[in-house]
């Protein structure tokens, strides 16, 4: 195994703090990938891993990208949610990397729902 040099510290440094920003940060939107074991099996990492790059590519900082556990339809994962601040969060469905970076500009970053892609927009839930 070769021995750890500085400028390697510092690269391991800025991928954990990266990281950390995504589980813990706040901003402008937040994009949740859903992992649970079927959004996995569907092709959910490739999916963060698109997203990740767009972001990195892109210079973006104020962004939450996180994960969460299944949303509870498997048939349609991989899942991704979009929540921005004053409008109903968007969950998008059957996410490829392509589609997720084209949900990522489009919605993320323009306030554009993708239509063709969304399952539902709003909550879940009923009061």
């Amino acid at each position: 195994m070769p021995k750890l040099k500085p400028g390697d510290l510092d690269k391991v440094a800025g991928k954990v703090k990266r990281t950390m920003l995504m589980r813990e940060g706040s901003g402008r939107s937040k994009v949740i990938v859903h992992m649970g074991t079927c959004g996995i099996a569907a092709g959910a990492r490739p999916v963060m891993k698109a997203l990740m790059d767009e972001m990195e590519s892109r210079d973006v900082k104020d962004v939450l990208l996180t994960i969460s556990s299944c949303a509870g339809l498997c048939s349609r994962e991989p899942m991704v949610t979009v929540e921005m601040e004053g409008k109903p969060a968007v969950k998008y469905v059957d996410m490829t990397p392509e589609k997720a970076k084209e949900v990522f500009v489009k919605h993320v970053l323009g306030g554009e729902m993708i239509k063709e892609y969304a399952l539902a927009a709003g909550s879940e839930r009923t009061f």
